[in-house]
């Protein structure tokens, strides 16, 4: 394997190139679960440097993309609350509710005090800043970004602050990962692991891909050199039939992950049933504040009904997302949909898997 110092020379990107493009690989179909993985492959040209056999799938990587249209309809009930000012990440503003246009940005048109952070401390700063108001923060991620998350509910109780609540949409990774291999014909060989996520929870989270389904798994990077030394191993995993757990990414990736984080997020959050989109409700997926924190609970608060279901669509985002398509398959890809005029949340996301298709020309 290479070293970290061999991939940023030209010669050991040249030498991973060669190495991947074996003549003799059989047809393989691996899945990348990180939104920053799909835009990287993409915008990186790697996906170009692959062989014809080897087929690279999006799956559930973009947390604002797995976020069902149900639930943005609630989210967008919520920001038209009177007294309610709604502090966001900038992806959310243009995800669409059931109705297409029906978004964060056009209740801020009409009058919704809705504000776009870059944190879940920001959102506390304008809950000190206006105490008038009740301010919620609209904590969508996965375990990368719940551990701030948390951190911002405790700082919010040690202050004593009663304007400040948290609508908590975070996702679990692995009881996805999980769920998509219960699906009928499920044809992924094996799966690139988002180094994200590992760098929170540790390699070791992903170990149950080798052992319970027998699928090979690295844990990855993000630079070019990065990706292609982790697709290398994966592809030999696949290519002699050695699944295992593998993580290239040991620069910033231990096995048992950041333990202070862990913690920070057990002290505040559980787990809970959550529902994703294409993938329906899945036990366990889902992160919660626990009771003690019950009084920041913008749910509780103001309370949050999504309904089971939402009318039919078009837009094919679900099937992207398990890949079962894969972008340009949608009828309404580049036409109807596109980053100007998104139908669907993987054309507004900066990680979505149909804006990477879109802006960089290939899936």
């Amino acid at each position: 394997m290479l070293c970290e110092a061999d991939f940023r020379r030209p010669q050991g990107v040249e030498r991973l190139v060669q190495a991947i493009g074996s003549p003799d690989l059989p047809p393989m179909r691996l899945m990348e679960v990180c939104g920053t993985h799909t835009m990287a492959l993409a915008r990186t040209g790697v996906r170009q440097l692959l062989p014809p056999q080897v087929q690279l799938i999006s799956g559930p990587g973009c947390p604002v993309c797995v976020t069902p249209a149900p639930v943005m309809d609630e989210v967008l009930r919520l920001a038209s609350l009177p007294g309610v000012t709604l502090a966001t990440y900038g992806d959310l503003m243009r995800v669409p509710g059931s109705k297409p246009g029906f978004d964060l940005r056009r209740q801020k048109a009409l009058g919704a005090d809705v504000q776009v952070v870059y944190s879940p401390m920001d959102a506390l700063e304008l809950a000190k800043a206006h105490p008038t108001r009740q301010v919620v923060f609209l904590g969508v991620g996965f375990e990368t970004t719940a551990p701030g998350t948390a951190l911002a509910v405790l700082e919010a109780q040690r202050l004593g602050l009663t304007n400040f609540s948290l609508l908590c949409l975070l996702k679990a990774t692995p009881p996805a990962l999980r769920a998509l291999l219960a699906q009928e014909d499920f044809g992924i060989d094996g799966f690139l692991c988002p180094g994200h996520v590992a760098t929170i929870l540790g390699s070791e989270a992903f170990a149950f891909l080798p052992q319970d389904y027998q699928k090979p798994a690295v844990v990855a990077g993000f630079e070019a050199g990065d990706l292609l030394a982790a697709l290398h191993l994966l592809i030999q995993q696949v290519k002699n039939h050695t699944p295992k757990l593998e993580n290239e990414y040991i620069r910033a990736v231990s096995p048992q992950g950041n333990e202070m984080a862990q913690q920070v997020m057990a002290q505040v959050l559980e787990p809970k049933d959550d529902t994703w989109r294409g993938l329906g409700e899945i036990p366990h997926s889902g992160l919660g504040l626990r009771r003690e924190f019950a009084p920041y609970d913008a749910a509780l608060r103001f309370g949050f009904a999504p309904a089971p279901t939402s009318a039919p669509s078009p837009c094919r985002c679900g099937d992207v997302i398990c890949g079962r398509i894969g972008p340009k398959e949608c009828p309404l890809f580049g036409t109807a949909c596109t980053p100007d005029t998104p139908v669907g949340p993987c054309m507004v996301s900066g990680e979505g898997a149909c804006a990477a298709a879109y802006l960089y020309g290939r899936e």
